[in-house]
């Protein structure tokens, strides 16, 4: 029986399609993250951004053990287990990973930050590739993953032609380094001990790790340690803190140790998509006619990803 499973456990992470589950959560979790973009953007009013996610990683590691506990759920025998080096490495990039997008999404525009952000699929086919023996970058794998950052491209086109303004070049480098600090904590989580930990002990070693480092960073990176709370600010930050890095934080590395990353991580390039929408909604932002073709082309990678092996 136990055989069984970790084959049927290795083939879920391996070359197999995404079953229906995994694939209605990693919509809804590429939905939320899409609103988040709006969400930073809102709050950026009243909490300055390094400080913004500083706090959101306190505010989700108070959350996360207070759930714990009522729960009964353990964090497993983390000092002797082999996750807490690689659980250290990882909340180091996570923190690194919000330091350098939150900093890049000053500097250049939404539309540009989302592009290079969502270059993080790439960078984890890549990883998984050479680092992990049972999810390789198969042809119909990496021609989907073209044709979907072909769409992803599309749909931002009229963005990235728009004047970027001083710094655009350096906050579009660093939304890319935050895309593949991204991918590198999705990998590592792959490759390590943490693959069979409990999804709630690889986010609280994000948290732990990355609050301090990120509070820290703010006064050192100049920003005025001042909070200036309105209703929507309030519910931005909360958006962000409990839905994203609490709920939704969980949710994907639930996803990572069971499923194949490469293939998980090819849905994030709808989030930008999510982003869009999101943005004319409640910004009111204007939509390209080039839209709705991006979404075919988005949707055509994807099939191509997912689509069952012989």
């Amino acid at each position: 029986m136990a055989s069984h499973l970790r084959a049927r456990t290795a083939g879920l992470a391996g070359g197999d399609a995404l079953p229906p589950l995994a694939v209605g959560t990693m919509l809804l979790l590429c939905a939320a993250w899409g609103f988040n973009m709006v969400a930073v953007k809102l709050a950026i009013a009243g909490i300055p951004p390094v400080l913004q996610a500083g706090l959101r990683s306190v505010v989700s590691m108070v959350l996360l053990l207070g759930w714990c506990r009522w729960q009964g759920i353990g964090f497993g025998d983390w000092r002797r287990d082999g996750t807490l080096a690689p659980g250290i490495l990882v909340g180091l990039l996570f923190g690194l990973e919000f330091l350098v997008l939150y900093i890049g999404i000053g500097l250049t525009t939404a539309s540009r930050a989302v592009v290079f952000l969502y270059g993080a699929p790439f960078f984890v086919a890549l990883g998984a590739h050479y680092l992990l023996p049972d999810d390789r970058l198969t042809p119909a794998k990496a021609s989907g993953l073209a044709v979907a950052f072909g769409g992803l491209i599309l749909a931002f086109a009229e963005g990235l032609r728009q004047p970027a303004g001083e710094g655009a070049l350096l906050g579009d480098a660093l939304c890319l380094l935050g895309g593949a600090l991204w991918a590198a904590t999705t990998v590592l989580v792959k490759a390590s001990r943490l693959r069979g930990a409990p999804p709630v002990l690889t986010l609280q070693y994000q948290l732990v790790v990355s609050a301090p480092l990120l509070l820290l960073a703010s006064p050192l990176l100049g920003e005025a340690m001042a909070v200036s709370l309105t209703p929507v600010v309030t519910l931005a930050f909360l958006y962000q803190a409990v839905g994203i890095a609490f709920i939704s934080y969980t949710a994907w590395f639930w996803l990572v140790s069971r499923h194949s990353a490469s293939r998980l991580a090819a849905f994030s390039v709808l989030t930008p998509i999510f982003g869009v929408l999101a943005g004319a909604a409640l910004l009111g932002d204007r939509l390209g006619g080039l839209f709705a073709l991006a979404v075919l082309l988005v949707a055509a990678g994807l099939w191509l990803v997912n689509r069952p092996g012989r």
